[in-house]
Order: structure tokens, then C-alpha cells, then sequence
């Protein structure tokens, strides 16, 4: 659905790829693009993506996103106003779609949002809600490297390996620092260039975000935006080993084959990403505790080697092998 603000002029996308499962649930994503049609096209490749995460994660819900058209240097009163649009929008859905937080928004986002929805995820906890979702996220990426390293290297142990993570922000430094304290040799990048003296304090590498697939590594870690891995990076890639949250990795599906064919284990974004939305559904609504919730996260290490043992014993990838489950789950 498109829809021009009242308030903030604005152009807004709300995306449902799927209900098969239940409602569609997606973050809210507020950022800038060249053109309000680059911001549709993303909501329709971010929602297909939700659809994919939650049938491989188990969840019954199908896939939404809903995103903001921001200009460049939108003051925060616009912004404000475009929230509230956007949870009007939301609203007269009816609860078929359901929000959460995503790229430059967060929970305290959500209780703009919630002012005109019925539901939406990941409010701040003295809201009710379990906050940011970062740390699930992590922990998810972490479980399914594991479980790739165990394939690629023979080992889940990271002690020892070289890292790179492209990105780093929430989920980007999470990881950053886990990896560290698990003795890996972790460089970072990030287009924000004031992120260097943080990573420095930390102990951590720094290499520009445009050399970092070039970068020596055992495992290449993709956390910023979408995009990230096209045949041209694959020509530069070192690293083995290729898993991390950030959704829609792939330019295109096909380079699934070509990272196949060149030797590189590529663990797609929607199965290694997918602990944000495990964690957030099993606390808020199943009411499960942060254990809990956290041990079905950890669930993703068992998913990720059931891929990975699929694609060798069929010569296929594990983004096939993971399309099909999700296919075999969402058929009525």
C-alpha cells in the first residue's frame, strides 16, 4: 500500500508479501533514498525476505516492511510527523500488519507508532515491550557461524580465525565484541568513519568499508545494508566462510551459485538473521523468559547444519535448501 502523508507530505510503502502463515510482520524502516521508488522496491524485497524468515525460523507469521521516504537532512519534527502518518497507515490495516523497528528507527519509534496500530513489536520495556532486538540478532548470527565454521574448518571454534564485519552498528558491534572475547582477530568497517575511535578502544581492526570483502579472512561477516555480495565483490572476496544479518545480501540469487561454484559458504541473511524476531515473539507473545527465549534463538545453529548437510548431499546450495523448507512451510 502507498500513501502520501497528511501530515508530513511524505511518500510511505507498507509491503505484505505474505499471510500463508498469519499476519505479516516487518521492521519499519526510515531512511533516505533518491527516489521514493527505490524505497518501494526495497519494502517489496524486505517483505519477501520477513516471508522467508519466519517459515525457516517456525514462526506463524508471513513477511511485511514498511518504509519512510526521508530527504536528506529531514529535521526531526518531519520526521516525527512521518511516523505518525505512518502509524495512521498501519492502523487501517487492521492488524494485518504488524511493526517493528529496523533501519533508523528503534523502540522508543514504536510508541509513535503504536499511538494509531493495534499491535507492534519491540516497544521499550517500561512500554511493556522487550526493547531493542539487536542482542538476539547477534546471538542468532553467532550460533549460525558456528555451525558453518563446523563445516568449513571442521571446528565451531573462532579462536584464532580473522573476522571481518562490514558494519558497525548495533548488531555489527555486538558481534564485534562476542567474536573478540571468543579469541577471533575481529576488523570492522562501517561508512561512518567516527565509528574508527570506538573499534580502536575495543581492540578491533579498521579497514573503509569499500576494502573490506578484499581483506584476508577466515569469515566475512555482511552487517550493514542490503547488496553487499554481487559478482564483483565475490572477485575480491578471501574469506571462506560468508554468514551475518543484513537483510538481502544477494544482488541476485544467482550469486548464490556463483559463491557456490568458487568455494565460498554463504549462510543466507534470512536464516542467520532471523534471532531478533525469534527472541521478540517468544517473549512477547508467548511470554517466554529472556532464557527462554534466548535458548530457541540458539536453535538457529541446529537449522543452519541441516542446511549446510542438505546442500552437500544434494550438490545444491543452502540458500535452495532453505527456499525449499520455507516453501514446504508455508504450503496450506
Amino acid at each position: 500500500m502507498l500513501r502520501r502523508g497528511a501530515r508530513s507530505g511524505l511518500q510511505l510503502t507498507v509491503a505484505a508479501h505474505s499471510r500463508a502463515l498469519g499476519p505479516a510482520i516487518g521492521g519499519c524502516r526510515v531512511r533516505h533514498y533518491e527516489d521514493w521508488r527505490d524505497g518501494l522496491a526495497d519494502a517489496l524485497r524486505l517483505a519477501k525476505a520477513m516471508t522467508l524468515k519466519c517459515a525457516v525460523a517456525g514462526v506463524p507469521f508471513g513477511g511485511g516492511k514498511s518504509v519512510v521516504a526521508l530527504p536528506p537532512s529531514a529535521s526531526p519534527e518531519l520526521r516525527l510527523a512521518a511516523l505518525e502518518d505512518l502509524g495512521e497507515l498501519i492502523g487501517s490495516l487492521g492488524g494485518s500488519y504488524i511493526p517493528g523497528p529496523d533501519v533508523g528507527t528503534g523502540p522508543e519509534d514504536m510508541v509513535v507508532l503504536r499511538r494509531h496500530a493495534p499491535q507492534v513489536f519491540c516497544l521499550p520495556p517500561a512500554h511493556g515491550g522487550v526493547g531493542s532486538s539487536s542482542a538476539p540478532t547477534a546471538v542468532g548470527v553467532l550460533v549460525a557461524l558456528r555451525a558453518g565454521a563446523r563445516h568449513v574448518f571442521g571446528s565451531p571454534s573462532v579462536a584464532g580465525r580473522k573476522v571481518v564485519i562490514s558494519g558497525f552498528g548495533a548488531v555489527g558491534s555486538h558481534l564485534a565484541t562476542a567474536l573478540a572475547a571468543d579469541g577471533a582477530a575481529v576488523t570492522v568497517s562501517d561508512v561512518d568513519d567516527a565509528k574508527r575511535l570506538r573499534a580502536a578502544e575495543l581492540g578491533l581492526g579498521w579497514v573503509h568499508p569499500d576494502d573490506a570483502p578484499a581483506e584476508p579472512a577466515d569469515i566475512f561477516v555482511p552487517a550493514a545494508v542490503g547488496g553487499a555480495l554481487s559478482p564483483g565483490v565475490i572477485s575480491l572476496l578471501t574469506a571462506p566462510l560468508v554468514v551475518g544479518p543484513a537483510n538481502n545480501q544477494l544482488t541476485e540469487d544467482s550469486v548464490a551459485h556463483r559463491l557456490d561454484s568458487q568455494g565460498f559458504t554463504w549462510i543466507p541473511d534470512f536464516v542467520a538473521g532471523a534471532g531478533g524476531i525469534i527472541y521478540t515473539l517468544a517473549r512477547e507473545i508467548r511470554g517466554l523468559d529472556h532464557a527462554g527465549a534466548t535458548a530457541e534463538v540458539e536453535g538457529i545453529e541446529a537449522t543452519t547444519d541441516l542446511l549446510l548437510t542438505r546442500a552437500r548431499s544434494n550438490g545444491t546450495t543452502p540458500l535452495a535448501e532453505a527456499i525449499t523448507l520455507a516453501t514446504t512451510r508455508t504450503k496450506p
